[in-house]
């Protein structure tokens, strides 16, 4: 015989979710209104960071799926690079040349 725990019964998400409510109900309107504060930051900076990457996302998903735009993104960077002293300038800031 196997013996079930309280996990296996109920599932490790419900779990989660009646401990966050159980510590959630525990706290007083003043915490309440703070962990609501916090959380609307946190979450609007993960907002703002899915927004900011999206075109980044569209450009991947290009490359992978249109020949064409792999081309072109690598001609563009052929093109930046050569019009670039890029190790000249590098080692400018170092002190070498």
């Amino acid at each position: 015989m196997q013996s079930q725990g309280g996990l296996s019964e109920v599932g490790f998400a419900q779990h989660i979710k009646r401990l966050a409510d159980s510590k959630w109900d525990s706290l007083n309107d003043r915490q309440k209104t703070v962990a609501r504060k916090v959380w609307g930051v946190i979450t609007y900076k993960w907002r703002w960071q899915i927004a900011m990457n999206i075109p980044y996302l569209a450009i991947f998903l290009l490359d992978r799926t249109i020949p064409s735009v792999h081309q072109f993104d690598m001609a563009l960077l052929a093109t930046v690079t050569s019009k670039l002293p890029i190790p000249a300038f590098i080692s400018s800031w170092m002190g070498l040349g």
